[in-house]
This record gives C-alpha cells, sequence and structure tokens, in this order.
C-alpha cells in the first residue's frame, strides 16, 4: 500500500468522510483510544498510569485509553487541561464514561508514573504552547515517564514538523489511518520516538475524494530497473561523473562508484589527465576520458550512449564548473547536478534555470543540502515539503533536498519524504555517493523523480545496514548491493 501523507486539514475531510459513508464519529474515537490501550498493555508491564486530556478530539480519545486501561487494571489517573464541562461532541461523551475522577492537568502531577498518555492537543495543534500549558510540557519530559502521544507529541504541527513553542518528547506515537508530515519532517519528526500507524476503520476510499501531493518514499512509488536475460552492458546505461583537479578527486570517486553499484552498465571519470592519474591510482571497472573543459565535456557527451551525467562533486566553484554545466544541459545526457556545480550559480540562478527550461522535462535532478538549496533559491517560507516544491517548481528540476528529513520535489508539485538512514550519514562524502547512485538509476532508464526517491530510499537504507558508528563515505558502495538485492526479492 502507498503511504499518502495527509495534512491535519486533509485528515479532518478522511474523518468527515468516513462518517459521511457510515462509519460512526463514537466509533472511530473509540477505536482510536483502543489502538493506544492496546499498544500501551502490550508493551509495558502494569504500573500506574497518567492519561493527560486536551479539548478536543484528541482529549476524547485520552478518555477512551484510560477507560480502557482501568477496566483491565491498570492504575489510572486523568489531568484535564480545561473544565470537563467545556468538553463538547464526541469528547464529552467519552469523558462522561469515563467513571474516575478528572483532575485539573498540572506539572506537579506528573511524577511518580511509570507511563504519561499524552493526548493534549494531536496533530491539529494551530497555535504556540505558551505559561501554563509549557510548564505541564517541560514536566512531562523531565518527569522519566515513558511517553505515548496520541496521534502527534503535543506542540508538533502536524503539517509542517515544526515545534509550536514547546512540544511532548514521546517514546511512542501511535497515529491513525494515514501518517501526517509532521510525523517525518523535524524537528518534530524527532521527537515522535517510535511511529505506528494504527487502522481504526477509515476507508481507504476516502482517499479518492482527497486531493494529495504528499507521500512517504516507499518502493511501492517506484521500481527499480531490470536486467534482460540477454541483454549488455549498454542496455545498462553508461553514466559519467566528472572530476574535480588533481587534489580534489575523491568526492568524484565515490560518486562513480555508487553510480557502478548501482547497476550501471559502465561508468567514466571525466576530467583533466592529472587528475585521472590519480585516479588511475584506484579504480578498475571505473573507465577514465579526458576532459580539460566545457568544450571538451561536450564532446565526450556527443556519444549519445553516454545517458547519464553527475557534476559537482569536488569540481570546484566558479566560471569552469558554470560552463561544464551550461556545456552539459545541451547534451542529451540527463544531469544530476550537486554540490560545487550549485554553488557555482549561486550569483545568477536563473542563468541555470533557464537552460534547465530548455531540456526535455523532467530531466535533471539537483541535489542540494541546506546551505547550497538557500545559495541558490534563497530563504523560501514553508515547510520543508513546501520549500521543495517551489525550488521544483522555479528550476524546472527534480529538487532532492538532502537531511535527515530528505524531501524530493517534482516541479508539478508533488513530493515525497524520505525516512531511511541515520545519523551516520552525516558524514563527508555521503551526499556524493547518493549523486551518483542517482545518476546510475538514470542511466539504466530511470524517470528523475522516480530515480531521486530510488536513489534516496537506497542510500539510507545502505547507511542502516552498515548498523553501528564510523561509517565513511567509503563504505557505502558496497553496501549498496545488498539493499537492491533485498528489494528484488521483496517484488518477487
Amino acid at each position: 500500500m502507498v503511504q499518502e501523507l495527509l495534512s491535519p486539514k486533509q485528515m479532518a475531510v478522511a474523518d468527515r468522510l468516513a462518517i459521511e459513508s457510515g462509519v460512526n464519529s463514537l466509533t472511530l474515537m473509540e477505536s482510536a483510544g483502543q489502538a493506544v490501550a492496546y499498544e500501551v498493555g502490550r508493551r509495558f508491564p502494569l504500573q500506574p498510569v497518567l492519561v493527560l486530556c486536551g479539548p478536543g478530539n484528541n482529549g476524547g480519545d485520552g478518555f477512551v485509553v484510560a477507560r480502557l486501561l482501568s477496566e483491565r487494571g491498570w492504575p489510572v489517573r486523568v489531568g484535564l487541561m480545561c473544565a470537563k464541562s467545556d468538553l463538547s461532541g464526541d469528547a464529552a461523551i467519552m469523558a462522561r464514561m469515563w467513571s474516575g475522577a478528572v483532575e485539573t492537568a498540572a506539572p506537579g502531577m506528573c511524577h511518580d508514573f511509570g507511563i504519561i498518555v499524552d493526548a493534549l492537543f494531536g496533530a491539529g495543534l494551530s497555535r504556540d504552547i505558551e505559561g501554563g500549558l509549557a510548564d505541564l510540557v517541560a514536566a512531562v519530559n523531565e518527569s522519566g515517564a515513558q511517553v505515548v502521544a496520541v496521534d502527534m507529541p503535543s506542540g508538533v504541527d502536524g503539517a509542517t514538523g515544526a515545534v509550536r513553542g514547546v512540544a511532548v518528547r514521546a517514546d511512542l506515537t501511535v497515529t491513525f489511518f494515514r501518517h501526517k508530515p509532521g510525523h517525518l519532517l523535524l524537528p518534530g519528526g524527532g521527537l515522535c520516538g517510535e511511529l505506528l500507524l494504527a487502522d481504526i476503520g477509515i476507508p481507504d476510499a476516502v482517499l479518492t475524494e482527497i486531493d494529495i501531493s504528499l507521500y512517504e518514499n516507499d518502493p511501492r512509488l517506484w521500481s527499480l530497473p531490470a536486467r534482460k536475460a540477454d541483454g549488455h552492458k549498454f542496455d545498462a546505461g553508461h553514466c559519467v561523473v566528472v572530476s574535480g583537479d588533481a587534489l580534489h578527486t575523491g568526492a568524484a570517486r565515490l560518486s562513480a562508484l555508487g553510480a557502478a553499484r548501482s547497476g550501471a552498465g559502465l561508468v567514466t571519470i571525466a576530467g583533466r589527465r592529472d587528475a585521472l592519474l590519480v585516479h588511475a591510482a584506484h579504480v578498475t571497472a571505473i573507465m577514465l576520458a579526458e576532459a580539460d573543459d566545457a568544450a571538451a565535456l561536450g564532446t565526450l557527451l556527443d556519444d549519445t550512449r553516454k545517458n547519464a551525467l553527475v557534476l559537482g562533486p569536488g569540481a570546484g566553484v566558479g566560471e569552469a564548473t558554470r560552463e561544464m554545466v551550461l556545456a552539459a544541459l545541451e547534451s542529451h545526457a540527463r544531469l544530476v547536478i550537486d554540490a560545487d556545480a550549485l554553488t557555482s550559480f549561486a550569483d545568477q540562478p536563473d542563468a541555470l534555470f533557464a537552460a534547465i527550461g530548455k531540456r526535455e522535462p523532467e530531466s535533471v535532478v539537483l541535489t542540494p543540502h541546506t546551505g547550497e538549496f538557500r545559495r541558490l533559491f534563497g530563504e523560501v517560507e514553508g515547510a520543508k515539503t513546501d520549500m521543495t516544491i517551489a525550488a521544483a517548481q522555479r528550476s524546472g528540476a527534480i529538487v532532492l533536498l538532502k537531511g535527515a528529513d530528505t524531501v524530493i520535489a517534482h516541479p508539478q508539485g508533488r513530493a515525497v519524504v524520505n525516512r531511511t538512514g541515520t545519523p551516520v550519514l552525516a558524514t563527508a562524502g555521503a551526499g556524493d555517493v547518493l549523486a551518483g547512485l542517482i545518476g546510475g538509476l538514470l542511466a539504466q532508464g530511470m524517470e528523475a523523480f522516480e530515480a531521486a526517491c530510488a536513489g534516496a530510499y537506497i542510500h539510507g537504507r545502505a547507511a542502516e545496514g552498515f548498523g553501528k558508528p564510523g561509517m565513511m563515505a567509503d563504505d557505502l558502495p558496497d553496501l549498496i548491493p545488498e539493499v537492491l538485492a533485498d528489494l528484488s526479492v521483496a517484488r518477487l
């Protein structure tokens, strides 16, 4: 099942459509609370539980959790952040079904509990948490208890992942029907702890009536290229990686290895002769070709079998790199533009975008980190997904904005958030391997958006496969084949 990401507003529409289709709203709330109570009972030994309830439906879910745990013999205490008489709708009904005491939620009550259930606000929070409520959140975070968040840790904006003032730091978050962008985007996504998606009875059919443009990266969104039984190396494409000078060859070599390990039939490093002599001491299966300047690179790419190009890693910032990019954009090859190649256009981004606009659509992937993104696109307002979509629309390229919450956006306005990876990816050269991996997938015929999504997913899985601290970018290429093998088995 493809994992759509629903904003809080879209989730409200999904709830409404489910109710209109005949699903009882109280049943939805009961099922949500039941899912949370089940996970608490399954994961933790019997111990005192504090359930903190807010004024809306999230608080109603909390009252269900309290009732079900109490019925199963758990000692439960309920704190409500408003007067019980202020509750309305289904939340008021669920509060009346709770037979225990309802106390005013306060920081001082957060001690001496093994588990705290956060049912204060959920994903739909629309204002910053301040004052006494901020003190309550701080007390939860300082309590030492296992914190279980209902839908979303309170204080995290479900649409953007932003922290609205302060936010609960959860050990487990149980959400419903579909993930929200705030579950994946930082910093809020880092506060969710383990993320569990529960089915509460909303039919998938409601999604056909919701305009969805955000997705969680998943192999079901794309298909990896398959080798033919009678195929030859040129059937799997030829990826060219442009090298930096003799003292800056490592980044291009990492990209070339990433392209080769992706399954590209041939990979060539192109550059000045002195740089190629350095490469020659390190590579065997990677070919070498002289290309001293933009004109020479253009001539090299006249060979239409060279159908993908990675330009930027270690290339150097300046006019020479800028001219190489523009020459490459005049070729037939599909491009990954990364690192120094992006920064070389910091003072004239429109020149890059104009050149991209003259090409076949969806034939260029830009792979900036946050700093490179700002140099090229300036300060863009909004959530990371909104920023990346705006950049894709402005540039006419697929944009992959790197980070622990990598976002890949299409100029048509759809985007994917990637969840694979570990903190060890924050190491020099990891992005160079990613650029090469995407270039290798482009060479094999994948569409640019799908290649970027697959590259980010595989890159993250490869880092996960290393499984310990101390990973270097050099380790990543050799980890890629195992990920590809796992994905091939899963597809069978």
